[in-house]
């Protein structure tokens, strides 16, 4: 394999892209604005390239792709760069912060004729892709809704809320299991540590089917959690990326007493066998085979922008102002009037 990938930012996952592009033996240069992250990185790796000039991996002929994973506000300005530059790029989530940059870069990676992928690390995973297939397979039958909590008591980010910290994970598999954009997008959330930074949220996306899926996100919880559940009509699965069984199928269904009373029959639980493979390991392969065969990324630049517009739709209901009682028919209308909001210029950060 071709060593001709740079990765720019070596925080806390960056790192752990470095260490797999390096197995991978695709690593040609790693960027970073702070001389100690790159003196850090050059202890566990002394053979490998490292700058904390951009300009010298963008100007660089020998380096064909960049792997971004610095803040989430530097993704649009960086992106872009590369595109510019002619580089294919993967970028971590969020693809950008608002609709017109992330429309902006998807056009620009067209005219350009270059690779671009998002980060949605969940749909590499072998677990989830699994429950993809059993949910087209129709093995639970027609999916009534899904539900995700990723929750932990960790690391509080002050550069962006949990919103777009966690939930982009789930919104992505969420709708890459239902296959389809929602039609309306409500959220609230508390802000308890910084009062201008929500620390939870619950966002709900109800789509045209009727189906609806749900997602809890929180950094303020007594114990890690990272799990999703999807009821259909014949069985519910769950992907628990806790557990060592990481997905379980519950055949449990209701049925009807007498054709009209609704009782639930339960039946036993089994696991569903899933390849033991690094997701992070499993995408960037996935980035690597598209640069190679010049083939759309399962999570392309047009995945990455329908996660962000379900996003600042709930962006924006967690930014409306909190009303009356009294008030009720002007929620009521504004909620209406926010399900069908699509395109934007307007910024996504809290509080705008």
């Amino acid at each position: 394999m071709k060593q001709n990938v740079a990765v720019v930012g070596c925080g806390n996952w960056g790192r752990n892209i470095v260490r797999n592009f390096y197995e991978l033996g695709a690593l040609n240069t790693v960027y970073d604005m702070a001389p100690e992250a790159l003196e850090l990185l050059k202890k566990e790796y002394p053979s490998i390239n490292t700058t904390p000039n951009i300009d010298e991996v963008l100007s660089s002929s020998d380096i064909k792709a960049v792997a971004i994973a610095s803040s989430a506000v530097s993704h649009y300005e960086l992106v872009k760069k590369a595109l510019l530059s002619d580089k294919d790029v993967f970028v971590e989530k969020p693809l950008a912060l608002n609709i017109r940059e992330a429309e902006e870069l998807v056009g620009l990676a067209v005219e350009k004729g270059r690779i671009l992928m998002v980060g949605h690390i969940l749909q590499y995973h072998p677990a989830v892709m699994k429950l993809k297939e059993l949910v087209d397979s129709g093995d639970l039958g027609k999916v009534q809704y899904v539900n995700s909590n990723r929750l932990n008591i960790g690391k509080v980010r002050t550069e962006e809320n949990i919103l777009w910290s966690f939930a982009p994970h789930d919104i992505s598999t969420i709708l890459m299991l239902l296959g389809e954009e929602p039609i309306n997008v409500t959220s609230f959330g508390g802000k308890y540590i910084t009062s201008d930074i929500y620390d939870t949220t619950l966002t709900t996306m109800e789509f045209r089917n009727g189906v609806k899926g749900h997602v809890f996100v929180s950094w303020l919880h007594p114990f890690k959690e990272q799990k999703l559940v999807v009821v259909g009509t014949q069985a519910m699965a769950v992907f628990d990326d806790m557990a060592k069984d990481k997905l379980s199928v519950y055949p449990h269904k209701i049925e009807y007493k007498g054709g009209k009373i609704p009782v639930a029959q339960k039946a036993e639980c089994y696991t569903v066998p899933v390849e033991a493979k690094e997701p992070l390991m499993e995408e960037l392969c996935h980035f690597i085979e598209c640069i190679e065969k010049r083939k759309p990324p399962r999570t392309d630049g047009e995945e990455g922008l329908r996660v962000l517009k379900v996003l600042q739709k709930a962006e924006r209901c967690l930014s409306a102002p909190t009303l009356s009682l009294s008030d009720q028919s002007a929620e009521k209308n504004y909620f209406v009037h926010e399900s069908s909001f699509v395109d934007t210029d307007v910024m996504v950060e809290s509080g705008t």
